[in-house]
């Protein structure tokens, strides 16, 4: 298929897909793909789930439209059934997950300038992903997504991630007003933080008076076993932003607020054509509906620590392999160099994965996939690996 009329922002594509159903995909030659990467955390649900897919036609045959003039039915309640599973107050609708961190910002900016700081400054970690707008580019520390695009914003600090004492010493900077983390680090590879790294930031924050923001755009929506990963812990974020697998593949993105950060946003200071668009609220509603019904946490926790159990077997006399990392169906290998041929080789086996952070197999399988799926996984990658 030409490409011809797209502008190059990918690079070649090998596949072109056409169908796709639970765990699979096919192309155009019919043949049949077992998806490990869910269009990377998307389709959570696996694609075309009946329930999702019948919210999404019901509601186009009801209302597509509006904009955000007027009270929709359809957005309040995705918004109540997103506070209700996060524990979060508030909710901001947006179209991606890069727009739901541009609100994060503007709400902390926003913070601080009410502080009448008159440069309030982000806290973002080393190896993290935020997006790929202009303040979402800046607040990702890696050199290579940025080239060309200077001159960047202004406000922001890089800091190693999962290293507390580099945050300590910046205690008591009149100019910080909030840190930004994912709670696992997607694109940079599967990097888990210290169990109490998380919890200690909520600590530091509430000593400063800084917001604590979760990128849980990857992790969240029952990726790491919990329908947020911060629920694993004993504390709530001021705000935390979601996408992904939040409409399982309809584009909608969220940024969520609690307590001090829920009236910051007043009428005028930010807004969307799109945000909370019905069709987008409806399948928000039908993801929730079926995580709940089909107890999809649990069911990635039991498979999480399946592919653990069977990846160890499997990569056990693989010396080219420097780390296995897993938090519920986030999964990274990482190899002794550059492996980016893999993909396409698992795809010739018919799998489909993904390399990051240059050498990291990343597999973000859908949340529904069976162990016997599973156990195909395994062994492809496996065999990859020699």
């Amino acid at each position: 298929m030409t490409t011809q009329a797209l502008i190059n922002a990918y690079g070649e594509r090998a596949l072109t897909l056409v169908k796709g159903a639970g765990c699979y995909v096919w192309d155009t030659e019919d043949k049949k793909y077992l998806d490990a990467l869910a269009g990377i955390a998307v389709c959570g649900l696996g694609h075309c789930h009946p329930h999702v897919t019948t919210a999404i036609k019901n509601q186009a045959d009801t209302l597509m439209h509006t904009s955000n003039l007027y009270n929709l039915s359809v957005q309040q309640k995705a918004a109540e059934d997103l506070c209700r599973v996060s524990g979060m107050e508030k909710v901001f609708f947006s179209n991606s997950g890069a727009e739901a961190n541009e609100a994060a910002i503007k709400i902390a900016r926003k913070y601080g300038c009410e502080k009448g700081i008159a440069t309030p400054t982000i806290i973002t970690l080393d190896h993290g992903f935020h997006g790929r707008t202009m303040a979402t580019l800046t607040a990702t520390a890696n050199p290579k997504v940025k080239h060309g695009f200077s001159p960047l914003l202004e406000g922001f600090i890089h800091l190693p991630f999962d290293d507390i004492n580099a945050i300590n010493a910046l205690e008591g900077d009149p100019d910080i007003v909030a840190i930004m983390v994912e709670p696992v680090q997607g694109e940079g590879g599967i990097q888990i933080p210290a169990d109490d790294y998380l919890p200690t930031l909520r600590n530091i924050c509430d000593k400063n008076g800084w917001l604590l923001i979760l990128d849980e755009i990857q992790t969240g929506n029952g990726r790491t076993g919990h329908h947020f990963a911060y629920q694993a812990y004993d504390f709530y974020p001021d705000i935390m932003t979601t996408a992904k697998g939040l409409g399982n593949g309809l584009p909608v993105g969220a940024c969520l607020t609690r307590g001090k950060a829920n009236t910051i946003i007043q009428p005028g200071n930010h807004g969307s054509t799109y945000g909370g668009n019905p069709m987008a609220c409806a399948a928000i509603s039908a993801v929730i509906e079926t995580m709940e019904q089909e107890n999809i946490c649990e069911k990635v926790n039991a498979l999480g620590n399946y592919f653990a159990k069977g990846f160890e077997t499997a990569l056990a006399n693989k010396s080219q392999v420097k780390a296995f990392r897993h938090k519920g169906l986030m999964i990274g290998i990482e190899l002794d160099q550059p492996c980016p041929e893999l993909v396409q080789q698992a795809a010739e086996k018919g799998l489909l994965i993904n390399v990051t952070a240059g050498s990291v197999i990343r597999l973000l399988p859908p949340l529904i996939m069976t162990e016997a799926q599973a156990d195909q996984v395994i062994e492809i990658v496996a065999s990859l690996i020699h």
